[in-house]
């Protein structure tokens, strides 16, 4: 099981919202929008999914990785280091 199985249905639904957020975008170039509109929405886009990001990161830590380091041994370690990494490229992003 992992993390965001007892959440899984509201991240769907969540990115149901925001594949409508990205084709609405579509339809705006398109339809040549006004390109200030265009960012302020691709903003709104990408700040869902972030937050769809560090929900799933939040889980992630408190399942996966939690039951890792309670099992101890290498895999905690592997666990640690992606986690870690994954943090990284969010950052990056």
């Amino acid at each position: 099981m992992h993390g965001y199985t007892d959440n899984k249905d509201a991240h769907l639904r969540r990115l149901k919202r925001i594949e409508g957020q990205v084709r609405g975008l579509q339809r705006m170039i398109e339809n040549d929008e006004y390109c200030i509109d265009v960012l302020t929405q691709i903003s709104a886009a990408t700040r869902a999914l972030q937050a769809v990001s560090l929900g799933l990161l939040d889980e992630h830590l408190k399942h996966c990785v939690s039951q890792a380091i309670t099992d101890g041994g290498t895999a905690a370690d592997e666990k640690i280091a992606e986690a870690s990494n994954a943090i990284a490229r969010l950052v990056r992003s």
